[in-house]
């Protein structure tokens, strides 16, 4: 696996894979690498086909945090992420330092709307403006073919897909379903920030997410209801405060009154200090 760090490398990984028939697959992440980012890895050799090539990225965005947030805590172990990397068939890994993605002059910023609007929005207003911006610096640097995004930060990928659209990109976005533990816990690089006591509660996230299918497929659509079957096995539950939890357009991620064809149900939760997302979807 080559270790690349400047616009010119990438610009010659890709050059390679096309010439060889092949696509550029792009996998971007945070590091903190666990069994869903190498899921992600596993769809992005399969999209870029036996000639291609696949890229990740480890770049910790500063500016997706807010100044209360934990960016100076966010986990670190690059040498492991490398290892992984290395072990599940990357060809490159692009490790930028920040002033590659922004520059010291750097001032023009992406506010989306449409899919931004709402849940993790209106909690953290800093960060969608982020999310959008590095993605953009990441697609503009590497000039993927295909990039993939796992489905537990579902507004993220939504935001992603609806970025592509308006910039009229010519990136094939893919979703890659979310990976849990055992007890359907989502894997998350911030789980690991979890006590053994907050561990096993936050287990009842998907349980209600779970319970919300089984009203689904029994025949309920009504947003309140599938809303109150997850507060109502959610709340009770100690130690875990309740953020939001919506039923939203899995396009536009906007709420929704009752689910037509096919929805989302999304929940934020804290768990002491740790915030935890998770979400599931409903419908064809």
């Amino acid at each position: 696996m080559e270790i690349v760090r400047s616009g010119d490398q990438l610009a010659e990984a890709g050059k390679t894979a096309r010439a060889r028939g092949g696509r550029l697959a792009f996998v971007p992440t945070m590091g903190a690498l666990h069994p869903g980012h190498l899921s992600l890895l596993a769809l992005a050799r399969e999209a870029a086909g036996p000639n291609g090539a696949v890229i990740a990225s480890i770049f910790v965005n500063p500016t997706q945090f807010a100044p209360h947030e934990d960016f100076d805590a966010y986990p670190r172990p690059l040498e492991r992420d490398e290892e992984l990397l290395r072990s599940h068939d990357c060809d490159a890994l692009f490790l930028p330092a920040q002033e590659t993605i922004y520059p010291a002059d750097f001032g023009s910023w992406i506010y989306p709307a449409g899919a931004a609007r709402g849940l993790e929005g209106d909690l953290r207003p800093q960060f969608f403006r982020g999310v959008a911006t590095v993605v953009s610096r990441l697609f503009a640097l590497v000039k993927p073919d295909v990039a993939v995004f796992g489905e537990k930060d579902a507004q993220q990928l939504a935001v992603v897909r609806q970025l592509v659209r308006d910039l009229a990109l010519p990136i094939e976005i893919v979703g890659g379903p979310i990976v849990r533990e055992a007890d359907g816990l989502a894997m998350s690089s911030r789980n690991v920030y979890l006590t053994p006591e907050e561990r096993e509660r936050a287990a009842s996230l998907y349980a209600a997410l779970s319970r919300a299918k089984t009203l689904f497929e029994q025949g309920e659509r009504r947003s309140t209801v599938l809303r109150e079957c997850v507060t109502g096995e959610i709340e009770p539950v100690p130690g875990i405060k309740l953020q939001y939890v919506q039923i939203v357009d899995p396009v536009t991620f906007q709420p929704i009154p009752r689910i037509r064809s096919e929805g989302v149900v999304a929940l934020a939760a804290k768990l002491g200090k740790t915030r935890l997302i998770d979400n599931l979807r409903l419908g064809s």
